[in-house]
């Protein structure tokens, strides 16, 4: 008998990127998270991890449509493993940052609703070939990732009241002033994100090095590690990044925050909660503490890079009645791709 754990909620993830790929690949990772090989119109993509190990230049684009392939690919690449987890019929919710919310919402809906066939190489981690399965969602919710960040802190009883929830993505910058009544729809702003500042330190690295036609992924990867190999040798990026990462939040967030945020709203709350892989950088912490100091208390959750995903979650939960084996959040980041279910234990 299977079981769904109250509210407790699985995680998996998968580095958002992919590569075509014909290669016959056979043993090469543990299983299908880490070995992810799609078909899609007669062409094989790996994905993830397994692009990160066997690709030449795994890419994706940042902030694509419903219709760009990266964005279909990674879909396909979701709702696999949600299919995996829960089996069908799925309940899917996902989302777009503010800038891009209004004009793809009903265009992914559209997209996500009803039956997907999805194709996939089970060769890279068995001794099986590529095989065909059908994921149904019988219902498809799209919201902004922000207020889905919210929601999640407040179904997980972590927030009451009114708080600012910030998101801190590769791709995008999002704040808004949530209440219990929904967001203050003035308070919203969305803007560059982390990637504002790994081109910066991009830039004052070719300065000084050549970088070897590092793509994008492999320097957020050093951004994060606070190193990079160089011709063969380790470089400490660690003063080079908290140089940026101020940067970037004295150019960008301080000048959004203060455009978004009056005296008003400083009087409604004094928590502000940040989310998303930029929230776990102590260096940009250190800067929004300094920023609101006597004004606001700075919190970063426990699972601060999956909150959005978390969020998806609980809304397909509300949307379906309430079935927990049927809901999934679907995040598709730009760094990273998160999908999001409740435990189930057998």
């Amino acid at each position: 008998m299977n079981m769904i754990t109250e509210n407790i909620l699985e995680v998996e993830q998968i580095p958002s990127v992919y590569e075509s790929n014909n290669v016959d690949l056979r043993f090469v990772s543990k299983d299908l998270v880490n070995g992810l090989k799609i078909i899609h119109k007669d062409t094989s993509y790996i994905v993830g991890n397994l692009a990160l190990s066997e690709g030449i230049s795994p890419h994706k684009n940042i902030n694509g449509s419903p219709d760009d392939l990266d964005y279909k690919i990674l879909l396909k690449s979701g709702l696999l493993l949600g299919y995996h987890k829960i089996g069908n019929p799925m309940t899917l919710t996902t989302g777009f940052p503010f800038s891009t919310f209004q004009l793809y919402k009903d265009q992914a809906r559209e997209m996500l609703v009803g039956e997907h066939d999805l194709e996939f190489d089970t060769a890279t981690f068995s001794s099986g070939g590529k095989k065909k399965i059908v994921a149904e969602v019988d219902n498809a919710y799209v919201m902004p990732e922000a207020v889905s960040c919210a929601l999640a802190l407040r179904k997980q009883g972590a927030a009451k009241g009114s708080f600012f929830m910030i998101s801190l993505g590769y791709g995008t910058f999002e704040a808004i002033l949530s209440t219990e009544g929904g967001l203050v729809q003035r308070s919203s702003v969305s803007t560059y994100g982390l990637r504002y500042a790994i081109k910066l330190l991009e830039a004052e690295l070719s300065k000084i090095y050549y970088l070897d036609l590092k793509n994008e992924h492999q320097l957020d990867t050093a951004f994060r590690n606070s190193f990079i190999f160089l011709n063969r040798k380790r470089v400490d990026l660690t003063e080079l990044k908290r140089k940026v990462l101020r940067q970037y939040f004295e150019d960008v967030v301080s000048p959004a925050l203060r455009k978004a945020f009056d005296d008003n709203d400083f009087a409604k709350s004094n928590t502000m909660y940040l989310a998303g892989g930029g929230a776990l950088y102590t260096e940009l912490f250190e800067c929004f503490q300094k920023e609101f100091e006597d004004i606001l208390d700075i919190k970063v959750p426990e699972d601060a890079p999956y909150l959005a995903a978390k969020g998806y979650c609980f809304n397909s939960l509300i949307s379906n009645g309430g079935d927990k084996g049927r809901a999934i959040g679907l995040d598709i980041g730009n760094s990273t791709t998160v999908i999001c279910t409740f435990k189930v234990e057998s």
